[in-house]
């Protein structure tokens, strides 16, 4: 019979990648299983347009992944993940071909922003340049896990990070910062009025100037195989094609932890309603293409971001948001793009491109919103459908049956509003614990939250050694 492990992680996404190796690396004899036959969850890369095009079907740039403490204390280069930059790694493009942009240089995004908004963006970003390792920590951090390595910069963040971005946006005088700031905080998929909508947007700004936005060279699959290569080196093993119904499905083990959405762990481990009053939010519509060229922006500086927003005004942005939270029917989409391909001729075959576009609509929509899309587009990059020469397509049901943990749609796993923000699942001292003394969560539905940077696994699995050394006592 073969001996008890220590702990079992099921869902091999980043967040449960990273749980698995936190473990295998202190020692704990771990095992992971997958439904899907490729490890990846929302970090996965394959050719669903045509052959010799790599597309990402759900994340593709990494912010938070390059500057994460739980990525940057593992030795994943040499398991093969490369990051690329782009020469820019944001810009948002403007009617009259002129364009915001997010540089690494804090003088070149402000000064993009125009005369009267450059000073105001200096200031809003001072206190924080050069000190992402410091920030990324404590706002990545759980809140039971001890004070912040820097309280004062942390407190000033923090001042700025609960308010609404539509409040910070009464600091602008012209339209370009607060599109910028908008879009920017539009990643969270609520309305620019929601709480802590600000933190998301300077974060992403901080980022960019601390790190970049850059792209996993081959695609957001090379993450997962160098979180996968690491942890079967640290003699931590994956099953794939495995899919768990029930608890009694998996080995014995001390612990399981699940890299799934709350509602999904609580049917599997018998939890009841444990989480009946966890909220999912709203969902997008994505499309992948194969292009015969680069998109032909009308703006000189989209052509050289690895990412673009489409939304010509914060008023535009906020009213496709609200419409994707309050259930209505998509309109005039606010577009989040990426072109991987323009830093990373691998993506697609000689001379041709990959682009990724994704707008918001309602949770569980069954409509058809690619012409939508496309009309977005084109907007600011006329002649874009000339260079289609195929298109993968997602609304909220092909994604919540491609990735389980996507209830509705919902790249989330979780609605960001109001406390639910802050507080996921639920209210708790340890929010990775659940009613069984055995059994914890680890995916993006608990604390930091969604992204693909692995904080919710690290977390995670700081409170299941936790509690295998009590256990062994």
């Amino acid at each position: 019979m073969p001996s008890m492990l220590d702990a079992v992680v099921v869902g091999a996404g980043p967040n449960g990648l990273t749980a698995a190796v936190e473990l295998a690396r202190r020692g704990f004899k771990v095992e992971v299983y997958e439904a899907a036959e490729t490890i990846g969850g929302g970090a996965r890369t394959e050719e669903s347009t045509l052959p010799g095009f790599r597309h990402d079907p759900c994340s593709a740039v990494h912010p938070l992944g390059i500057g994460s403490p739980a990525f940057n204390a593992m030795p994943l280069a040499r398991h093969g993940l490369e990051w690329l930059q782009p020469e820019l790694a944001m810009a948002h493009p403007f009617p009259d071909g002129t364009a915001a942009t997010l540089a690494r240089s804090v003088g070149e995004t402000a000064m993009s922003l125009g005369p009267y908004d450059a000073g105001t963006y200096r200031r809003l970003v001072a206190p924080f340049i050069g000190k992402w390792d410091s920030l990324a920590a404590d706002y990545l951090r759980t809140q039971w896990d001890g004070l912040p390595r820097d309280p004062l910069t942390y407190a000033r963040f923090g001042l700025l990070a609960a308010q609404p971005v539509s409040l910070l946006g009464r600091r602008w005088r012209g339209e370009k910062a607060g599109a910028l700031m908008a879009g920017l905080s539009a990643h969270a998929i609520a309305p620019l009025n929601g709480f802590a909508t600000a933190g998301i947007a300077l974060m992403f700004a901080v980022a960019a100037h601390a790190n970049g936005w850059p792209v996993p060279r081959g695609g957001s699959q090379a993450i997962s195989d160098a979180l996968g290569s690491y942890l079967r080196e640290q003699g931590g093993a994956i099953h794939t094609g495995f899919e768990v119904k029930r608890l009694d499905d998996l080995p014995p083990a001390r612990a399981y932890i699940f890299d799934t959405s709350p509602t999904a762990l609580a049917r599997i481990a018998g939890l009841g309603n444990a989480y009946r009053n966890y909220r999912y939010g709203p969902s997008v519509f994505k499309v992948d293409y194969a292009l015969a060229g680069p998109v032909p922006w009308t703006a000189e500086d989209a052509r050289r971001a690895g990412t673009v927003h489409i939304g010509p005004s914060s008023t535009e942005i906020g009213a496709a948001l609200t419409a994707a939270v309050t259930g209505r029917e998509p309109s005039v989409p606010f577009l989040i793009t990426a072109q991987p391909s323009i830093v990373d001729p691998s993506r697609a075959p000689q001379g041709k491109h990959t682009f990724w576009a994704y707008g918001h609509v309602p949770h569980g929509w069954t409509g058809d919103a690619t012409d939508l899309v496309e009309r977005q587009i084109e907007r600011f990059a006329p002649g874009f459908r000339d260079r289609v020469l195929a298109r993968a397509v997602a609304g909220p049901p092909e994604l919540a049956a491609k990735n389980a943990n996507y209830v509705g749609g919902d790249i989330a796993c979780g609605a960001f509003a109001g406390m639910q923000s802050l507080l996921r699942p639920k209210l708790a001292r340890v929010p990775y614990a659940t009613a069984h003394p055995a059994v914890f969560l680890c995916s993006a539905a608990t604390p930091p939250g969604p992204g693909v940077h692995g904080m919710s696994g690290h977390h995670a699995a700081k409170a299941v050694w936790r509690r295998l050394r009590e256990t062994s006592r």
